[in-house]
């Protein structure tokens, strides 16, 4: 089994909020040593749709040269930190559509046993950052995943107040992710690694 830790970071975002926090999150799986994939989810939404929002066109072409995610990155990774914006208190039907993709990893248990972690935007205060969080955290149960989350391990986190995952709130996409946020974000994918990297040996070791 290979030693050095893999981890795969999915995101979803439309202007650029929740890309930011998952380039913060693989940097910082990066520093930790890990090998590192950035993926983003396929775009759903219509082209006039996109193009009738200037953020949102401008940021599709800031990240074309992302590449889109696809089941193999599941399997290939140990680690998995996941990022979406909320839509009514859930993840976006964009990366909801690539989870549903999975049902042959899941069935054959290529899911099982590694970390699973997350981040969130939402555009207000109380948008549904922690419902978005654990929505996701069910579907890691059904893979038979390990969470892991920042909760309040560093004196950071009582500043940050979330212990299920990252989040920011970014008024309706004027503010981006400050320190507070971004710092969040590495320490939920410097945790997940960690974590990921003791259980990989562990599961070797038989």
């Amino acid at each position: 089994m290979d030693g050095q830790i893999k981890v795969a970071v999915i995101y979803y975002s439309a202007t650029g909020i929740t890309y930011q926090m998952a380039v913060a999150a693989a940097e910082a799986a990066g520093e930790a040593g890990a090998e590192v994939r950035l993926r983003k989810v396929r775009e759903l939404a219509p082209d006039e749709a996109i193009r009738s929002n200037s953020g949102w066109q401008a940021h599709r072409l800031e990240t074309q040269e992302v590449m889109e995610a696809e089941p193999d990155d599941l399997s290939w990774a140990d680690v998995v930190i996941f990022g979406s914006p909320t839509r009514y208190g859930m993840i976006a039907a964009q990366l909801k559509q690539f989870i549903d993709t999975t049902g042959p990893l899941w069935a054959n248990g290529a899911l099982a046993d590694k970390v699973y972690s997350a981040f969130t935007s939402t555009a207000t205060t109380h948008g549904g950052q922690e419902s978005t969080l654990l929505s996701l955290f069910t579907i890691f149960y059904h893979w038979g995943g390990v969470v892991v989350t920042p909760g309040y391990t560093e004196p950071s986190q009582f500043v940050a107040g979330n212990p299920y995952g990252a989040s920011h709130t970014s008024n309706n996409g004027e503010v981006a992710p400050d320190a507070v946020a971004l710092g969040a974000t590495a320490l939920t994918a410097k945790r997940a690694v960690r974590i990921g990297a003791a259980l990989k040996k562990g599961l070797a070791a038989g």
